[in-house]
């Protein structure tokens, strides 16, 4: 299965994607009306895709004792299907685990209806490169795959220039989203990327979510055998964009505007680091992002999207201090967040 010429576009053009979190009740019981809820928060606040069963919407929905994979990307997929969007949309589904688990995920998303699968190497350290490329080469022949260079800070990996290189060789390969958090492991990606005769085939998506701004104005040129290759990170998919979504989609679009003009405003530098920390307070940047996927809760709690800030596995909480620091970031940069939005929309879904 291939994505389909309207799909392909919209990808290349350049989407905003958000990780869709998870909506549990106080008993780490799956909140249906609150996920479908959270979906329908992000179809109102004008997202150009949606990521589901990925790091934000935690690792462990795959655990037998909780089994929540296929039922939360399936009420996810439900909530876009009502929506009867009149604008391109991906859906992308996360994959993890070995090749027979990535497998078997990447044919439950097929069968609901996914376009991509999100596939993550994490937790498989006792897998060589080869090895990986072999399972990559697997998943791509069900359904098209986004790359996924995840942070070693939570569970990522370092790989070799050589690795991305074959990687970007792969058909079906469709796009790249880099998160390692690491400005010279990201140009390694991109860089072979250029080298690859498939570059044209693969969309770069930033999922640094400590470098947005910065990753999506710029431009990367490099001359490979004599010849100059372009390529730019076009969209983003990020666990960041999963909450003050509304004026984030508006950032978004407002950028990709200012790019196309000769000179940037140097506005946007301030900007740039204004989103940078804001995620330092949401991911817990300063405890190695252990509260992160809480963090991002705690946010969506605060405004009414979620009940709490639960998390499936007990360690997963906010870190001493982050609820300060959250509260820093909402009074230091009142433009960012969406609390109007999201007032709103409650208040619309109430009426319904």
């Amino acid at each position: 299965m291939t994505l389909s010429p309207e799909l392909k576009e919209h990808l290349h053009e350049g989407a905003f994607i958000p990780a869709h979190p998870l909506a549990l009740t106080i008993n780490k019981q799956l909140d249906e009306e609150a996920q479908r809820r959270l979906t329908r928060y992000y179809l109102e606040a004008g997202v150009g895709g949606i990521a589901v069963g990925v790091h934000t919407t935690q690792f462990e929905i795959r655990d037998p004792s909780f089994n929540l994979y296929e039922i939360v990307l399936r009420l996810a997929i439900e909530e876009v299907e009502k929506a009867q969007l009149q604008r391109p949309f991906l859906k992308i589904a996360g994959v993890c685990g070995g090749t027979e688990q990535a497998i078997k995920e990447t044919k439950i998303a097929k069968s609901l209806g996914y376009d991509i699968v999100l596939l993550s190497n994490g937790g498989l350290n006792e897998y060589s490169e080869k090895e990986l490329l072999i399972r990559t080469a697997e998943v791509a022949k069900e359904l098209p795959v986004f790359g996924f260079y995840l942070q070693p800070a939570v569970g990522g990996r370092v790989f070799s220039y050589d690795f991305w290189e074959k990687f970007a060789n792969i058909p079906n390969v469709v796009g790249i989203k880099m998160a390692p958090f690491n400005r010279y492991l990201t140009l390694d990606v991109i860089r072979a990327v250029c080298a690859s005769p498939r570059r044209d085939e693969i969309a770069l998506y930033t999922g640094n979510d400590d470098n947005i701004i910065t990753d999506l104005f710029t431009i990367y040129d490099f001359e490979l055998d004599g010849k100059q290759a372009t390529k730019p990170i076009v969209g983003g998919l990020l666990g960041h964009w999963s909450v003050w979504t509304y004026e984030a989609v508006k950032l978004f679009e407002q950028q990709k505007l200012a790019h196309n003009k000769e000179q940037v405003d140097k506005k946007w530098f301030s900007i740039a680091q204004n989103v940078t920390d804001a995620n330092s307070a949401f991911f817990d940047a300063k405890n190695d992002f252990k509260g992160s996927i809480a963090g991002i809760n705690e946010v969506l709690t605060r405004q009414g999207l979620l009940k709490g800030n639960w998390c499936l596995m007990d360690h997963e909480t906010l870190s001493p201090g982050q609820s300060e620091e959250i509260d820093r970031v909402y009074a230091t940069y009142p433009e960012l967040n969406d609390d109007k939005f999201v007032k709103s929309f409650l208040n619309n879904e109430m009426e319904k």
